[in-house]
């Protein structure tokens, strides 16, 4: 069996393809925008570290 090879053949699988990307990229931004993060420990703005690389959040939420 052979493919066809017209231009309309290969365009329409490229569009697919990039169908398919964007589809994906939908889904990421939409599970990431409705995602919650657990709390975890951190250094909170005006205590002192316990280790001196210790990181701050920029905002905590909990």
């Amino acid at each position: 069996m052979r493919l066809p090879r017209s231009r309309f053949f290969y365009a329409g699988l490229a569009l697919l393809a990039l169908f398919v990307v964007a589809l994906a990229n939908v889904h990421l931004v939409m599970v990431a925008g409705s995602s919650q993060p657990a709390c975890v420990a951190h250094v909170r703005s005006g205590e002192t570290a316990i280790a001196p690389s210790g990181f701050s959040a920029a905002r905590s939420s909990c």
